[in-house]
């Protein structure tokens, strides 16, 4: 039974998916994102292991919470997907006890898809970007790990709420959320799809880590303008 790497836990999450949830942060990611704000997740510090019993278990002190609100359990990280075993084991015991499961994921893991979205209720799919060589310049790696993740969603069919992080002067115009939107129209079972203003509330991590910060000088993002490009591009996916 493979024990979890996990970063940290928040009880009572409220934007990480549907009603009340719990939101398990693991750790690791292969992405080198440049609007990341988490780079204390990358690698694994095995700080706090725990096994799916032992993690559903906890999960299960909540579970009236998620049944009131139409909540349950969302794995983010860092990448869930990096940690294939545990995420599919925790997956399947929160599934026995009747508790609603998500990914939060940037669909760039080590493979078993498939396996995964069996048990897998909702997936949060962030789109880093829709070309090549955007996807590279944004994250330090190739666009190809992220495609096969769309294609174990497109076979499995699972529900996807698209999230997409808007940058000032990289992801920020009319022609790139065009461009986003004609994407996303390939993506199978789209429910819902949020832009998200970029911010610079990770900013310290970096500094606290002795890391350069990738995007110093770029303001964060105007919620209102964000706002406005939600409603101009993506104002018949619901919200």
């Amino acid at each position: 039974m493979a024990n979890g790497f996990i970063h940290s836990f928040e009880s009572m999450g409220l934007v990480d998916g549907p009603g009340i949830r719990s939101v398990v942060f693991l750790e690791g990611c292969k992405l080198r994102c440049k609007f990341c704000h988490n780079p204390d997740t990358w690698t694994k510090c095995g700080k706090t292991q725990m096994s799916p019993e032992e993690l559903v278990k906890k999960l299960l002190r909540f579970k009236t919470y998620y049944d009131k609100s139409g909540g349950g359990v969302t794995f983010s990280g860092g990448e869930p997907l990096l940690q294939p075993d545990f995420l599919t084991e925790s997956l399947m015991l929160c599934k026995k006890n009747g508790i609603h499961t998500c990914i939060d994921t940037a669909g760039v893991g080590l493979g078993n898809y498939d396996e995964i979205l069996k048990h897998t209720d909702l997936v949060l799919y962030d789109v880093k970007h829709y070309t090549s060589d955007g996807y590279l310049e944004l994250t330090g790696c190739d666009i190809s790990e992220t495609l096969s993740f769309i294609d174990a969603l497109k076979k499995n069919n699972t529900p996807i709420w698209v999230r997409h992080v808007v940058i000032p002067e990289i992801t920020d115009s009319k022609s790139h959320i065009q461009g986003l939107r004609d994407y996303i129209k390939t993506l199978p079972n789209v429910k819902k799809v949020e832009l998200l203003p970029y911010h610079l509330l990770g900013a310290n991590k970096y500094k606290s880590m002795g890391i350069p910060y990738p995007l110093e000088g770029v303001p964060a993002m105007d919620k209102e303008t964000c706002k406005a490009l939600q409603t101009e591009f993506f104002g018949g996916y619901a919200k």
